[in-house]
Parts: structure tokens; C-alpha cells; sequence
């Protein structure tokens, strides 16, 4: 039998959804994809470490339609979204976004999002993979609430790294610059209609451009590849190696429907004190009270490069026995070790631990340390 690896296919057909880019990305050489949110994502073009360093020297552009937006409006729609997150969001403003999780009855994370307020009466939900769509259509149907919750014609466009601000001025002026940081405004660009975020889910500075036309999506893409030439732009994949040195969060890999807040050290966007009810608030109180089991961990691995995150949850082992998962991990050229992070008991979390990892390579030996290893970076600058 020969041991030649097998590289698997996805077969592109009508079934799973095209994001506005799809066509561009493949002009551009995109050689991998993933379903997400029922939906092809690009997830390599040239190469996980090329893209790395594109985007952490320069600039990328990222297919992420994927992030399917949930539209929240009328007259209710400010008390609904307070209802399904545990962050209080009371004086979200027009124009603010938020990160927010969405929790369950028993305090689980149904799933992480952005929140951005368009309006009085009207937010966008913008949450990771999962039929996010349908859980909060559920929590409306019998609420006795006014509002319309629904999926528009919209469909993200980000831009990651240091030179993003200076292509973004190239496109929308000085409203690139002076956007703060998490905010978004409504604007549009060669006639196209955009919500322009300071959003992103990179590690580096940047920007997600809201496209409101999924017609025109090739044609945004054109543009913007023409404003990031002389910036050295690049199409890149959602980056793996940059969003685990920064520690952000990717939910069904590093956040589980089991976990908590609490789990992943997320207890500042859980506001106990507010008022209000919102789903998941008794259980909370109570976890906040007893404590957690678990804690999702940052460590740091030995052994020879990491180059492919893992398939599958890696067991992790101590005197034998399973004590719980390493989630994501991968080589940082920038540390040149292996980081990663491990869902282990609350008694396993305290940095230096030690135990090891059940690889397809072997054991490994692993120890907790303090994370993120870089974070993100927020700040502009136009030098």
C-alpha cells in the first residue's frame, strides 16, 4: 500500500454558498477552502508562513463574507440585543461596535461576535461559524418583541496589517484615519455602498469594509487591490499563526458550546450587575460564585516545527491519563517555538505547569505560559 499523503478536495458546486469575492479570490490563486457558515472560505493562497509575514510587514486583503451578518431592527431591537449577550451594551451608540459573546440558558457560549449599531433601531450581528441566524430568530419568535431579525445583503471585506490604514486612505480619505477604533460609519466608495469598521479579526491593524451589494463584490475587490499595489497588498487566507500570538478566539476550535466566559478568561464581558435579564444570567451568577472547572490555557510546545494545525483536539496527558485538549496550535516564525492553547482543569492552568501532548508525531512536552504572545495592535500610525 503506498504511504504518499493523501491531499483531500473540496468539490465546489452549487449546494454551499459563494461569498461576492469568490471569483476574485480564484483570479488571485487561491488553492484551498473551507466551509464556513455554509459558505466557501479561501484558506490558502500561497503559503501559511508568506501570508504571515505579508501581513505582519505589510498589508493583506481577506475574503471574510463568510461573516454572515444578522440584522436586529425596530422598535425592540436594542432590548433584544441586550437580551442575548451578557455585556452590557445600554449606551452602544450609533456608529460603536462591540465584541460580544451570546450565551446559553446554562452560561455555555452559543457563539462570539462583533455588534455594530447602525442605527436607533437597527444592529448587525456579526458572529463566528454556527446558524447563529436561527438561534436568535428562535429567542424573537415568542419574546413579544417589535423587531425583524434577518440575514441582509451584506458582506465583509477585511484588510490586516501595518500599511492597511495607508491603502484605506488611498480609498475613503482622512475617514480612514481619524475612524476610531471600533467604531464603523456608513460610506461608500466609487458608488458602492460600504459600512467602513476599525473591525477585524487579524492581530494587526484593521479594517473590514461592510459591502451592502453582493453584486458589485468583484468590482470593491479590483479596487481595493489597485489602492494597496505600490503597499505591496497581497490576498491572504484568515491568518492562523497571527490570531494565536494575539490570542483571538476562533469558536468550535478554542471555544466549545461547553465552555463558559469564566473557561476562557472572558469574565469582563459578563456584566452581573446590570438590571435587566438577559439569557443565561442565574447560571452565571452561579458559576461566577463557584468558580470554573476548566481554563483554556496558553502553551508553549518542544519539539520540531508545527507547521499544519492540528485535524483533530489533541489529547493532553499527564501520568497517563487524558486530562483535556490542545484546541489550536502552530510555529510562530517571529518566537520560533510552537504556541498554542489547551482546555486542561483549573488545577493544570498555573504557568509552568507541565505535562504532555498526544500528537501524530508522538508525545510532546508542554508547559502553560502567560498569553497573548503579541498583542493585538490598535494603535495607527502612518509612518
Amino acid at each position: 500500500m503506498s504511504n504518499e499523503k493523501f491531499s483531500p478536495y473540496i468539490s465546489i458546486g452549487s449546494r454551499v454558498r459563494k461569498s461576492p469575492y469568490f471569483d476574485s479570490t480564484k483570479r488571485c490563486g487561491a488553492k484551498a477552502f473551507s466551509i464556513y457558515n455554509h459558505m466557501y472560505m479561501p484558506t490558502l493562497y500561497t503559503s501559511v508562513i508568506d501570508e504571515y509575514w505579508s501581513m505582519v510587514n505589510d498589508v493583506v486583503m481577506i475574503d471574510v463574507g463568510v461573516e454572515r451578518q444578522i440584522e436586529i431592527k425596530g422598535p425592540d431591537a436594542h432590548k433584544l440585543v441586550q437580551f442575548i449577550t451578557p455585556r452590557d451594551v445600554s449606551i452602544c451608540d450609533k456608529g460603536k461596535c462591540y465584541y460580544i459573546l451570546l450565551t446559553g440558558e446554562d452560561g455555555g457560549i452559543i457563539n462570539d461576535a462583533v455588534l455594530l449599531r447602525l442605527a436607533d433601531d437597527q444592529f448587525w450581528v456579526s458572529p463566528g461559524d454556527g446558524d447563529v441566524l436561527l438561534w436568535i430568530e428562535g429567542v424573537a419568535v415568542n419574546s413579544g418583541m417589535d423587531v425583524e431579525v434577518f440575514e441582509p445583503d451584506v458582506s465583509p471585506l477585511q484588510m490586516g496589517g501595518p500599511k492597511s490604514p495607508h491603502v484605506m486612505r488611498e480609498l475613503f480619505g482622512d475617514l480612514a484615519i481619524d475612524l476610531g477604533y471600533y467604531r464603523a460609519e456608513q460610506t461608500e466608495v466609487n458608488g458602492i455602498p460600504l459600512v467602513l469598521g476599525r473591525t477585524g479579526w487579524s492581530g494587526e491593524i484593521s479594517y473590514e469594509l461592510y459591502l451592502q451589494d453582493g453584486s458589485r463584490g468583484n468590482e470593491l475587490w479590483e479596487l481595493v487591490e489597485k489602492a494597496g499595489e505600490k503597499y505591496n497588498i497581497k490576498p491572504a487566507a484568515p491568518q492562523l499563526i497571527r490570531s494565536i500570538e494575539g490570542e483571538l478566539l476562533s469558536f468550535a476550535s478554542d471555544i466549545s458550546r461547553q465552555d463558559n466566559p469564566y473557561t476562557i478568561d472572558m469574565g469582563r464581558l459578563v456584566h452581573l450587575d446590570r438590571e435587566d435579564d438577559f439569557i443565561g444570567k442565574e447560571a452565571l451568577i452561579k458559576i461566577n460564585k463557584e468558580g470554573v472547572k476548566r481554563k483554556l490555557v496558553g502553551i508553549e510546545i518542544e519539539g520540531d516545527a508545527i507547521n499544519a494545525p492540528p485535524e483533530h483536539l489533541w489529547p493532553v496527558i499527564d501520568s497517563n491519563n487524558k486530562i483535556g485538549h490542545v484546541t489550536r496550535c502552530i510555529f510562530s516564525p517571529r518566537l520560533k517555538k510552537n504556541i498554542g492553547f489547551a482546555n486542561v482543569p483549573v488545577d493544570y492552568s498555573g504557568i509552568g505547569t507541565n505535562f504532555e501532548i498526544n500528537s501524530p508525531k508522538g508525545m510532546l512536552k508542554a508547559s502553560v505560559c502567560n498569553k497573548p504572545w503579541f498583542p493585538a495592535e490598535i494603535k495607527i500610525s502612518l509612518d
